[in-house]
């Protein structure tokens, strides 16, 4: 039931951010490649994400798109909620949310994690650190604002 609650509460943030102003909403395409540490696996994503400000460097908004994992081939679908810090050109971000793995036993996972990068005008990238039950994992993101 908990992860019943965190997908409805990511999707009514996902929605409320597209109905936000665009001047004050952003949104990117990104890229990632994890390593989840126990199956020893990879998993490859492209999301969709939005974000909106609510201070000066702060701002909330919410990921989601497709995903494939190895050994054995599976796709899925991660939805993450997330808390974003800018500072200069730097970022620091906490991500949490349901990602949904088809063909899989237990196909709703919970997905928590802590990133930091850099930020340019044409590009960000940076490194995540996380959990994706029943797992931990490290990755890499790369995003273009829209």
């Amino acid at each position: 039931m908990h992860a019943a609650r965190a997908t409805v509460a990511s999707l009514a943030i996902a929605a409320a951010l597209a109905w936000a102003r665009p001047a004050d909403a952003s949104a990117a395409i990104g890229l990632g490649a994890d390593y989840l540490l126990d199956p020893e696996i990879g998993e490859f994503q492209l999301t969709l994400a939005v974000a909106k400000p609510l201070a000066r460097h702060l701002s909330v908004g919410a990921r989601f798109g497709a995903m494939l994992l190895s050994e054995p081939t599976r796709v899925g679908v991660p939805i993450d909620v997330k808390l974003r810090i800018r500072m200069d050109r730097l970022y620091l971000e906490g991500l949490v949310g349901p990602w949904i793995v088809f063909d899989d036993d237990d196909a709703l996972k919970l997905h928590a994690g802590v990133g930091f990068g850099l930020l340019t005008g044409g590009m960000s990238l940076g490194l995540e650190v996380g959990y994706l039950d029943p797992t931990a994992m490290v990755g890499v993101r790369l995003a273009f604002p829209l």
